[in-house]
This record gives C-alpha cells, sequence and structure tokens, in this order.
C-alpha cells in the first residue's frame, strides 16, 4: 500500500503540460484490434488503466510495443475473442467494456467479463447490449460474462434510452465493420467520443456526426492501420486548474484545448478565479475570497462529473454556501466525509450537496474513495493547515500521469510513501 504525504499552504507556480485523454485512449488501443494490420498512437499516459488495457490485448495475441507516451500495436496475428481467462484484470477498470465492440466488429463473436472500475454509482451496460442486439448480436449474461455472437452484423437506427458515453463508443466500434448505416441518436458528444471516430476514420471507417446527438456510421469491409495522436485530457486539465485556483496560485497549463474547457472556464471565473487563454495554454491565477456557486454535472458540454469531487474542495473554502446536483451518478458523494474530516461543511440531499465554506481545513489522515476523489483529496491536502496523509492512492494512479512529480514542479510538499 502506497500512499501521499502533503504539506499544505504552498501556492502552485510555474508549468505544466497535460498528458493525453484517458478516456479516449481506452477506446481507441482496443479499436486497434478491428483489422489485421499496425497502428501508431502517440500522446498515451503512462497511467494503470491504459497499461492494463495493453497487457490485457497482450494475451489476447496483439504485438505492442511502448516508448515514452507512443504504442505500436500490431494486430496481424489472430487476436482471441475470448476474454473469460481474464477476470482479474477487466475486472479492475471500467473501459473493459470497449473489448466488446472492437472484438464482435471483427469476428463477430465475443466473451468479455463484466466491467469493474470505480463504485460511483448504478452504472448498467444495458445501452451498450441494446446497440449490439440491434446490430444483429445475440447477447446472453451468464457467469459473470458477456457472450455475444452476429452470423451478420446489419447496420441498424438505435435510439439510446439515456446519453452514454461508454454505449455511444461501444456501438460504434462494432457498428463500422456492419454492413450498411447505422445511425446513433442522443449519442453523447464529449471530446473523447471524437478522438475515437476520428482514430476509426484514418483507419477507413466512414463515421460522420460524431460530437453531435446524432451520429452516422457507413459500415465497411476493409480497415487499415494509422498513425494518430491522442487529444490531451480534459479532466486532468481541470483538475490542474482547480489546483492553480484553490491553492491560490499561478499556473499556465500547456497543451490543451480551451474549448473543451468551457464550462470549467466558465464556473471558476463565476467564483472570482482569473482564467486567460494564451498561445501555449490557459493560464490559471487564484484570488481570495472565493465565491460561492451551484454546479450541476451534466453530460458534455456541461459541468463533467468527473470535476465535481475537486470543485466540492474549492466550494469547501469559498464564502457563502455552494451546491453541486449531481445529475450522472447517484453515489458520487463517498468522499464527503473525508473533506468533513477536514472540517469541511457539508450536507446531502439526495443528489445535492450544500457546502458552506470555511476559513480552511485542517490535515488529517483521509483515504481516496475512487479516482476522481482522489483528486478531491489531494487538492484538500494542499490548501490544508499542516500535514495531510493520503491512503488507497492506487486510484489516482489510474488516471493520473506523475501527479506528484508534477506538483512538486510547482511547488508543492508531497511525496509518496509505501506502508
Amino acid at each position: 500500500m502506497e500512499a501521499f504525504i502533503i504539506e499544505g499552504g504552498n501556492p502552485l507556480r510555474g508549468e505544466v503540460t497535460i498528458s493525453g485523454a484517458k478516456n479516449a485512449v481506452l477506446g481507441i488501443i482496443p479499436a486497434a484490434v478491428l483489422c489485421a494490420c499496425t497502428s501508431k498512437i502517440e500522446n498515451v499516459p503512462d497511467i494503470k488503466d491504459v497499461n492494463k488495457m495493453v497487457d490485457i490485448l497482450e494475451k489476447l495475441g496483439a504485438e505492442i510495443y511502448r516508448e515514452k507516451d507512443t504504442l505500436i500495436i500490431n494486430t496481424e496475428k489472430p487476436i482471441a475473442y475470448d476474454v473469460s481467462e481474464y477476470d482479474e484484470e477487466t475486472g479492475q477498470m471500467r473501459a473493459s467494456y470497449y473489448l466488446l465492440g472492437a472484438l464482435l466488429g471483427r469476428y463477430r463473436k465475443a466473451i468479455v467479463p463484466l466491467p469493474g472500475g470505480c463504485n460511483i454509482g448504478d452504472r448498467p451496460i444495458d445501452q451498450h447490449i441494446k446497440g449490439f442486439q440491434a446490430l444483429g448480436a445475440k447477447v446472453v449474461i451468464e457467469h459473470g460474462h458477456v457472450k455475444m455472437e452476429a452470423p451478420n452484423l446489419k447496420g441498424a437506427h438505435i435510439f439510446f434510452d439515456v446519453v452514454s458515453v461508454g454505449a455511444t463508443i461501444n456501438v460504434m466500434l462494432a457498428a463500422v465493420r456492419a454492413d450498411g448505416l447505422t445511425v446513433l441518436e442522443n449519442a453523447a458528444k464529449e471530446p473523447h467520443i471524437v478522438d475515437v471516430a476520428n482514430f476509426l476514420n484514418l483507419m477507413g471507417a466512414n463515421i460522420k456526426g460524431a460530437g453531435t446527438d446524432v451520429i452516422k456510421i457507413r459500415g465497411v469491409d476493409e480497415m487499415h492501420g494509422c498513425e494518430y495522436s491522442v487529444i490531451p485530457d480534459q479532466i486532468t486539465t481541470g483538475t490542474y486548474m482547480m489546483a492553480a485556483a484553490v491553492t491560490k496560485g499561478n499556473v499556465l497549463i500547456k497543451n490543451v484545448i480551451p474549448k473543451h474547457m468551457e464550462a470549467i472556464t466558465a464556473k471558476l471565473t463565476e467564483m472570482g478565479v482569473e482564467v486567460r487563454e494564451e498561445d501555449d495554454g490557459i493560464r490559471v491565477i487564484g484570488k481570495r475570497p472565493l465565491k460561492a456557486i451551484n454546479v450541476k454535472t451534466m453530460p458534455y458540454p456541461g459541468f463533467p462529473t468527473d470535476l465535481q469531487q475537486p470543485m466540492a474542495v474549492l466550494m469547501a473554502i469559498a464564502r457563502g454556501t455552494s451546491t453541486i446536483t449531481e445529475s450522472i451518478f447517484e453515489s458520487r458523494f463517498k468522499y464527503v466525509d473525508e473533506l468533513r474530516r477536514m472540517g469541511a461543511t457539508v450536507s446531502i440531499n439526495s443528489r445535492t450537496a450544500s457546502i458552506t465554506g470555511v476559513k480552511t481545513l485542517s490535515a488529517t489522515k483521509i483515504r481516496t474513495t475512487d479516482l476522481r476523489a482522489g483528486a478531491a483529496m489531494v487538492l484538500a491536502g494542499l490548501i490544508a493547515d499542516g500535514e495531510t496523509k493520503i491512503t488507497d492512492i492506487v486510484h489516482i494512479d489510474r488516471g493520473y500521469e506523475n501527479l506528484q512529480e508534477n506538483l512538486r514542479g510547482l511547488g508543492a510538499v508531497i511525496r509518496r510513501i509505501s506502508e
């Protein structure tokens, strides 16, 4: 077990460069198996979820080479469509379900264990299954595995009952190799969906409308390898923006796409933080006092659910009472008890948290309950009075590359210890 020790009270100053988007690359890596080919993927983050996905594909028969932030994936040899032997690996990450769409697209069959990931609420895969069935797949769930087979994949008109990033990407992966036209309505619009679609199009797919709520996919018979660079991570960018703001720092965040950050920029500005675009990034300058605001998480382009936990830390020291309404996941306030241990004033009513700001947070031992809650605990430690110990940081390593090194480079006093 490892933990972070953070000495609070040090404003962050300097520059930080954002790595590739976790949620994009975890869809792009499985997409590489859609053809017998070799693809080169750049700007790949060095995080545990990516390493697990690479490990799974290698066990299935892919040859993968990594040099710094570049992956070369060779799938010219047959890839196994049965992933049932790797329950442990797939059970630790949500994105393992993308193997369903990719393997169904290439081999017309797939056996994949039900996915794991952070425990932040009900996360069914019914919309994924609905899409696969519409394309002609027979789907059975038994003994903890999803088993699919489709003698023929045929394009279909699919309306998602709820906006789902995972279902949009997964059905898109299968539909690119189906016969005819597939139309996805009420599709998710997140930047990483556009990124996966762009990668697939470079492989020879015919996808139009990604980034809107209607995506049209004309199936193709053949696909080929390509070279692609993953977009910067929207959530990592937002985390560093909030870290600069909450510590009253001055940080230039590089390798970002400002348009992807508009919802976060708007809320930080509303709190009194200075956010400005520069030629090579976004500069965030923290101000005091922070103003209380109200936030409701929404699908993109709304405020992302993955940043409501870090935002709660800013609210915890803002002047007045703020609210967060979580509209995506019903169990995403588990971290609140840890903030209360540090002196935060938080009350929960169903899916809304009311947070009344205090002058400062006090350091203590806290734990990480999930990936994004881990980022929130780090931000809380950065501003707490004294030394904070954060346990269960394995969650953080799933999604943030070199977090402690980057924060140290900005002036934070943080170290990792083994227990």
